[in-house]
Parts: structure tokens; C-alpha cells; sequence
């Protein structure tokens, strides 16, 4: 579109003069200051520390799946696959003594109510 301003009227005819702007040209010149300014500044290298991390992480999929898989897969109570990877045990472990003592917290709870004792007076 082109943006048109007015001027006076002459005083022999009785039509305004009329004088058209590109609204392009409006667009260029504001383009070129800011791609100056732009192009003026350092850029700085972006610091991607966790992001590399995530990205770069080494695929272990075939050396878990070796693992995994060594002797069979249908071992049974043998061998679980749940207990083959190292620190497997520890997590077992500390699995059941929670819900041990969850049990007990649960078996002690249903006593005290039962019996009326453990009562704050």
C-alpha cells in the first residue's frame, strides 16, 4: 500500500496535489537501522552446560541389554532380571525393609485401636 499526503491546494486549480510514499521504503530503512545495530554487537557463545549433558549422554541400551539377557530370560527365581544389574540389591533391599516397616507401623496401628492402648489421655 502507499501512504499518501496531502498538500495545500495550488491557487490556480482547484485539485490537491498529491504525493505518494511507498510504505515499503518506510519498512527498508527501519530494516537496515536495526540489522546495523545488530550485526554490530560480539556474539557470545552460549553456555549449554546440562543441555550438552542430556544430549551427549552415551547410549549404554546393548550393554544393559547384554546384561540383562546373559544366561536367558526365563530364569525364574534363579537369576530375576529385577536383581542383574549392579546396585540391583541395594534398591531391593531398601525396598522391602520400607515396606517392612511400613507393615509393622500398619499391624501396631490396628492393635492400639483394637485394644484402646497407646491412648492420650
Amino acid at each position: 500500500g502507499e501512504r499518501i499526503r496531502r498538500k495545500g491546494r495550488a491557487a490556480a486549480s482547484a485539485l490537491p496535489i498529491v504525493v505518494a510514499y511507498p510504505a515499503d521504503t518506510m519498512i527498508a530503512a527501519r530494516t537496515a537501522v536495526v540489522a546495523t545495530r545488530t550485526a554490530a554487537r560480539p556474539v557470545a557463545q552460549q553456555k549449554r552446560g546440562i543441555i550438552n549433558y542430556l544430549t551427549n549422554y552415551p547410549d549404554k541400551v546393548m550393554e544393559t541389554k547384554k546384561l540383562q539377557t546373559a544366561g536367558g530370560t526365563c530364569l525364574g527365581d534363579v537369576n530375576p532380571t529385577w536383581l542383574k544389574q549392579p546396585g540391583d540389591m541395594a534398591v531391593a533391599l531398601f525396598g522391602l525393609g520400607l515396606t517392612s516397616y511400613g507393615l509393622f507401623q500398619a499391624v501396631i496401628g490396628h492393635y492400639r485401636l483394637a485394644t484402646g492402648k497407646g491412648k492420650k489421655d
